[in-house]
């Protein structure tokens, strides 16, 4: 691939997705951009790029531009966040919420191993409110991953991935070698293709947004501009969650941090007054 290729690209994802490509990465972008220029009938990515640049094709594009997305996940990751969920997060905001259903995002959920842990989360914690109900939303750019995510199937190293043995078995089905999980979990979730970068007003309100480990890929300037969108859709007692070595540091007052929890965040007051 040439500089400008390299070039090409990087303009292209941060302008549709808000998405920063480092040139030095050409290996990383080849190895993702690789399978794509198969799966379209290229000889190679070079090719690719010349048809996108000759046709200027909305699908070509948004194909490529949601290839380069980081798509790292895994079941229950950073476990100390999910504990606090499953003790003390959820029980609290279930019993404020009494005939209100507790309302959790999964914002960039790529194949959909958190949204589905939050789910189970729900399910193992013991101080629920009776009757309290939950709602899971699962978002991505991604249109290969959210149909990965909705079908619920992984493979045995997917799973082996944070998912506790305990949890395989009772919500899990082994089917030809792979791992289907349980109807009852992944009916609770509802799917939605979302660019972060749109207006998110007619998402309505959460209790709880995850947005873990997005924020290093992307540009500075859409950082600021994701996180001040999310705090707005964060319930007065709502609270962001980052990756647990992740800060909006100078980037936005939208948010602080609460104490003793690394990677939680709520909204300041006084950002919605500004806003």
């Amino acid at each position: 691939m040439t500089p400008e290729d390299m070039d090409l690209l990087a303009a292209l994802a941060r302008a549709r997705a808000g998405l920063r490509i480092e040139s030095d990465k050409t290996y990383l972008v080849e190895s993702r951009l690789g399978p794509l220029a198969r799966r379209e009938g290229f000889e190679s990515i070079e090719i690719m790029l010349a048809s996108l640049r000759k046709s200027r094709e909305d699908r070509l594009i948004w194909a490529v531009v949601e290839a380069l997305t980081l798509n790292e996940t895994a079941f229950f990751r950073d476990r100390m966040v999910f504990d606090h969920l499953r003790d003390e997060l959820m029980p609290a905001l279930s019993h404020k919420r009494r005939d209100q259903p507790v309302r959790i995002w999964s914002a960039a959920c790529s194949t959909g191993q958190e949204v589905y842990s939050l789910a189970m989360t729900a399910a193992e914690s013991r101080d629920i409110a009776p009757g309290a109900r939950f709602e899971f939303f699962g978002s991505d750019l991604s249109e290969r991953c959210l149909e990965k995510a909705q079908s619920g199937i992984y493979t045995q190293f997917e799973v082996q991935r944070g998912l506790p043995i305990r949890l395989l078995i009772k919500h899990f089905e082994n089917k030809d070698e792979m791992w289907a999980i349980s109807p009852r979990i992944r009916q609770a979730v509802r799917w939605r293709r979302i660019n972060l970068m749109a207006d998110l007003s007619g998402m309505g309100q959460f209790d709880i947004i995850l947005l873990r480990y997005v924020l290093p890929g992307l540009d500075p300037g859409v950082q600021a501009r994701i996180l001040e969108s999310l705090a707005l859709r964060l319930s007065p007692d709502g609270v962001l969650i980052l990756g647990a070595d992740e800060s909006p540091g100078s980037l936005t007052s939208a948010v602080r941090a609460v104490d003793g929890l690394p990677g939680v965040f709520t909204r300041d007051p006084a950002f919605r007054v500004a806003a």
